[in-house]
């Protein structure tokens, strides 16, 4: 942008670059940086560099780790007997919320073969080779055709071991009128449908 010094522009367009962030906002972010004092602005630089250069992926689970140890898979007080097989790190996030105690095992993405990814592109080696001392696996992917693709091929592999295979159920949402119901949705909600108590 014209009349602007090109740090503050350069600013300015790395904002713009993040996931949410219009131009306008870009600029609002980046002019609150430059007015704010030096010493309260590089805690916010440090913590950006330091996110980067200290955590890591888990060479077992594929989570994320910082300081070589991954906090879940060294809680004691998780149950581990349970692991739940998640496409990204992030997801954790929210499967923490809903008080799952359990352990984890990221995949790092979905089969998706028109995007030339297979089995052999993603975490399965590691996953079949761990997943013989659990009890029950959760498999926790997405409601995608590529989801779908990958839940079946965890599913039919796991059928050669004697454990417990579960997913999570899918359904209509709490509070959604059927109006707004998509076909695929209701569909799989009347074939996961679940005994009435």
């Amino acid at each position: 942008m014209r009349g602007i010094p090109e740090s503050l522009n350069q600013l300015i367009n790395e904002f713009s670059r993040l996931p949410g962030i219009g131009k306008k906002t870009a600029e609002r972010l980046a002019i609150y940086i430059l007015k704010t004092n030096q010493d309260k602005v590089l805690p916010f630089s440090d913590a950006i560099v330091n996110v980067k250069n200290q955590i890591k992926l888990h060479d077992l689970c594929h989570s994320f780790m910082e300081d070589s140890e991954c906090v879940i898979c060294n809680d004691l007080s998780r149950n581990n007997q349970i692991l739940c097989i998640l496409k990204d790190p992030t997801d954790i996030f929210i499967i923490e919320k809903t008080g799952y105690n359990g352990l984890y095992h990221i995949l790092g993405g979905l089969i998706s073969p028109m995007d030339g990814i297979g089995p052999d592109e993603l975490n399965f080696k590691s996953l079949f080779k761990r997943v013989e001392s659990f009890n029950e696996v959760i498999i926790a992917l997405e409601p995608s055709s590529e989801g779908d693709a990958t839940t079946s091929y965890i599913a039919e592999e796991l059928k050669k071991i004697d454990i417990i295979v579960s997913r999570l159920a899918r359904g209509v949402p709490v509070g959604a009128s059927f109006d707004y119901v998509d076909e695929v949705t209701l569909t799989h909600s009347l074939n996961d449908r679940v005994k009435y108590k």
